[in-house]
């Protein structure tokens, strides 16, 4: 009989917590896209022009950078279990928030506490199984297979509670979430406070290390952007319905876990390198087909494959690091801050544009951030051939 915990080589009393790691980072994907779907909704409720929601969706991303930094040093002074416990309580905090007021200060507020558990989610999540799982590469692909699934789900859910309230949505996540942290408070994640090992503190000099940071800061300008701004770039340049425009969000994320789940699996055979390189190639080609193509058939086709091809890359780049920086909270933490920041800049990026030259010149400016990406995967490739045939 097929076991989760021996195909990723995690040991019997640690596979318990394994699960609930898994489920949290499932729910924090269903918080990162609920942001996106209710967003139209929201911006009308509250009359807010692109300019400000771009604002909205970088102040998640600066939320984010926060969280990933501090929890890479919280855990030495609290411990594992009690950081991550009281940061992840920000997005049960800014989920309800937002659905309280429209004053911008504190829906800035409430998007960057989102983020800031989003944040603290994605570093622990990533460390665990790093540490956990010998098959790393699945082990990881698996993990950001399941915040796909919640990613996938959310906006279903949004399309479902939007006619009577946008606010309902906010408000089913945020319970999700808070069990999601009962969870992990009840679970055998480190509560000591953790011990810095000699030298753990400096900052990595590893020119790979950096190659794959930049990388990931360049994908995650396109993640991150596209995940914000797909469903209003559907609406409001008037190429699918509204539901459809949210449902393609999800559509998306369907493909983005069925790409992880063939990772997960391919990646174990083949050059990570090569296969980084191949993704990003096809991510950016679809993704210059979607916004460039008028048939309506071949945009649906264009953003399925924009979700195979992306699903990958973030995951099986953070694999090729070093054992000592992907078990450490610090390189770790420093690595996805670093990368954050290009989720930061980019959606308001997309805002800026788009209220001077109409959404669709904002969303085109995401292909410059992806071409940028798969030049560095060609010399992420070709620097380490030249390693191996040293």
């Amino acid at each position: 009989m097929f076991s989760l915990g021996n195909f990723l080589g995690v040991e019997k009393e640690n596979r318990s917590l394994l699960y609930r790691i898994y489920f949290a980072f499932f729910a924090s994907g269903a918080m990162s896209t609920l942001l996106g779907a209710i967003l139209p909704e929201m911006g009308e409720s509250y009359g807010l022009d692109y300019a400000f929601r771009g604002v909205l969706l970088s102040a998640h991303q600066i939320g984010n950078l926060v969280a990933v930094i501090a929890s890479g040093f919280i855990p030495y002074l609290l411990g594992r279990k009690k950081s991550s416990f009281i940061l992840g309580m920000c997005i049960v905090l800014g989920l309800v928030l937002m659905t309280l007021t429209g004053n911008p200060v504190m829906l800035f507020i409430a998007f960057a506490f989102t983020g800031i558990g989003r944040g603290t989610m994605s570093n622990i999540t990533n460390v665990v199984v790093g540490e956990n799982a010998s098959n790393k590469a699945a082990g990881l692909n698996l993990l950001h297979a399941s915040f796909a699934v919640g990613a996938f789900i959310s906006p279903f859910v949004a399309i479902a509670v939007i006619p009577s309230s946008w606010r309902f949505a906010p408000w089913i996540f945020a319970v999700l979430m808070f069990i999601t942290l009962i969870l992990i408070a009840f679970s055998t994640l480190s509560s000591a406070k953790m011990e810095r090992k000699k030298g753990e503190g400096a900052i990595p000099r590893s020119p790979q290390f950096w190659l794959n940071t930049f990388i990931m800061f360049f994908y995650l300008c396109g993640e991150a952007s596209l995940m914000g701004w797909l469903v209003t770039y559907f609406q409001d340049a008037g190429i699918f319905p509204d539901a459809i425009s949210t449902a393609m969000q999800s559509f998306l994320w369907v493909m983005i876990l069925i790409g992880r789940l063939i990772c997960a699996v391919v990646s174990t055979k083949v050059n990570k390198n090569v296969l980084i390189l191949i993704l990003g190639i096809m991510m950016t080609s679809f993704f210059i087909l979607m916004i460039t193509a008028s048939n309506p058939v071949v945009i649906v086709i264009a953003v399925l494959l924009v979700g195979v091809s992306m699903s990958g890359i973030y995951p099986t780049t953070l694999s090729t690091m070093e054992q000592k920086y992907n078990s450490s909270t610090v390189a770790t933490g420093l690595c996805i801050g670093t990368a954050t920041v290009g989720a930061i800049i980019m959606p308001s990026v997309v805002g800026t544009v788009a209220e001077r030259a109409g959404i669709e010149g904002g969303v085109a400016t995401i292909s410059v951030a992806l071409a940028i990406m798969v030049i560095l995967m060609v010399v992420k490739a070709l620097t380490s051939r030249a390693k191996r045939s040293e």
